[in-house]
């Protein structure tokens, strides 16, 4: 049954449409989102990498892949825009970390509606999640860290006088900053899973339950267990444009391409975020700002060290969902369980190594606990395969992620069927709040809030249709870009004109129409600039240096 949604829009109900509720389980699902950090569009198995991912594999091939899922280009945006249905410049997180402000979360109205809340991992935000939702939390406060233990200083990194380098961390209401942990085995993704698997050994009730697992992997610095390394040393010597190659040939077997997926040319520094200079970054780009080809590189025993350090991040990440998987079998929950896979945004092209630059003594190579390193540009655009662009922009290597949903008693799509259909993060509130029977409040803290933007999954899920979204927009340090059906206009810089590109014909984003098109041009635009009014993307400070 369908609730009128007032004029103003401040109804705001999700209910069980008529076809999800005829085609769903009897009971309402647990729900499990897992998140990665800074992870490409193509490096799960099940997306075409080489990299063993063999539990999210599996996820993949009994559940449903998106192959146009949206996020935003930024990791705190994108949170936002998760935990509320909504754009992060609503939310207050548009271009920085702050509080969430004038709306509600999905743990807040899930809880209410009987939910148990628990979240792991990173929050990258001002506030703590128990403040906003969640019974319970174990995780960063902020946005990157040490794997191998949160409250170690970056070697060779200069420390901020006003909170010497330390990052937050909370542990339900408490607060530390620094964190030290005191097991000496202790890793990000084992423990953010530990401490997941606590929470559902230690509930003693029937109610259904909300897991918000937020990785912090395979967020620089890269750095991985000595035994997951070794298993790649050596397989990444056939360098960055051969493994685009293989990934690029395996996406189009599995049929994960549309046809407008064709592999964009190797990247520049046009659309990268070059945050180093000098000696470092000569090594891997040309005199006109493109990145070298394999062959005219050197330090390959490098440059394969840091590939197979930032492939271990990963293949760690996925033993840890394995372990999910067999808690929820060993529990009995397994089949009841919606669990949704992404990525945050696209890989990243930073280039950081503290203590490893021309001014600082070398501390160690990428891996262990005394070393703050990079994988690079050229790793992350063969991570963004087949796209162009990476973390911080608009374009589609941007914010273009992987996105698996398994649901076994639930989901009605055939196993492993991949969709075309265009998804954003923002639709993943709406989708829990439907399939938990939960109500989108009015207003929260006695303040009206704006009606979700998300668009709720849930008929896709059950072999259904959904009317999607007319146009999707995106802002994120004054990179701006909007979606219309097959059309996306792009623009890099607070500078720079906008692009106009064909995504039927041309996701790799490499031929620009915008001089054929000028009347699409103009009526994009437009719409970019009414949605940026409406929600308040001019009423933002100028633009600041960007945040980890």
């Amino acid at each position: 049954m369908n609730i009128p949604i007032s004029p103003r829009g401040r109804l705001g109900v999700a209910l069980f449409s008529a076809t999800v509720l005829a085609a769903m389980a009897t009971e309402r699902p647990n729900i499990v989102f897992i998140v990665a950090d800074d992870m490409g569009y193509s490096d799960l198995g099940c997306y075409g990498s080489e990299i063993a991912t063999p539990n999210l594999d599996a996820l993949a091939a009994d559940g449903l892949r998106f192959s146009q899922f949206y996020t935003t280009p930024k990791c705190f945006p994108s949170r936002a825009s998760l935990l509320t249905g909504l754009y992060p410049h609503q939310t207050g997180l548009g271009r920085r970390p702050g509080k969430l402000r004038d709306c509600t979360t999905i743990a807040e109205v899930l809880r209410t509606a009987g939910y148990h809340t628990w979240m792991v991992g990173k929050w990258h935000g001002k506030d703590i999640p128990v403040t906003r939702g969640f019974e319970h939390f174990f995780g960063l406060v902020d946005g990157q860290v040490n794997h191998f233990n949160p409250g170690h200083q970056r070697p060779g990194e200069p420390v901020p006088a006003k909170d010497k380098g330390e990052r937050t961390w909370a542990i339900d209401d408490k607060v530390f900053k620094p964190w030290t942990p005191e097991d000496p085995k202790y890793y990000s993704s084992d423990a953010f899973m530990d401490r997941a698997l606590e929470y559902l050994g230690n509930q003693r009730d029937d109610q259904p339950f909300f897991l918000y697992v937020a990785f912090t992997a395979p967020h620089y610095p890269i750095q991985a267990w000595p035994e997951d390394i070794a298993k790649y040393r050596g397989k990444y010597l056939i360098g960055w444009d051969q493994v685009r190659a293989n990934r690029y040939q395996r996406q189009k077997e599995m049929g994960l391409l549309t046809p407008g997926m064709n592999l964009a040319p190797r990247g520049n520094t046009r659309s990268a975020v070059v945050r180093e200079t000098g000696e470092w970054m000569n090594r891997f780009w040309d005199g006109n700002g493109q990145i070298l080809p394999w062959e005219q590189v050197g330090d390959h025993d490098k440059w394969d060290l840091k590939m197979s350090v930032y492939a271990a991040m990963v293949d760690r990440l996925d033993q840890n969902v394995g372990r999910l998987r067999a808690k929820l079998r060993e529990l009995g929950k397994a089949e009841n369980t919606l669990i949704v896979f992404l990525s945050d945004n696209g890989a990243c092209s930073g280039t950081h190594h503290y203590g490893a630059t021309p001014k600082d003594k070398p501390t160690s190579g990428p891996g262990p606990m005394d070393s703050f390193h990079t994988y690079d540009t050229p790793w992350a655009d063969a991570s963004n395969t087949p796209f162009y662009g990476y973390k911080d922009t608009t374009y589609e290597g941007g914010n273009a992620t992987p996105f698996i949903v398994s649901w076994p008693a639930g989901l009605k799509t055939k196993p492993g069927a991949i969709t075309a259909e265009v998804a954003h993060i923002m639709d993943l509130m709406p989708t829990a709040l439907e399939l938990a029977g939960a109500k989108y409040p009015a207003e929260f803290n006695g303040s009206p809030i704006p009606p979700m933007e998300g668009k709720s999954l849930a008929p896709l899920l059950v072999g259904g249709h959904r009317a999607g979204h007319e146009a999707l927009f995106w802002e994120y340090n004054e990179d701006r870009a909007v979606r219309r059906g097959d059309w996306k206009l792009v623009a890099f810089g607070k500078d720079g004109p906008w692009e106009l590109y064909d995504l039927a014909r041309d996701r790799a984003e490499t031929h620009d129409l915008a001089t054929q098109r000028p009347e699409l041009v103009r009526d994009l635009a437009a719409r970019w600039e009414a949605w940026a009014r409406r929600i308040g993307v001019d009423k933002l400070p100028a633009k600041k240096a960007m945040e980890d």
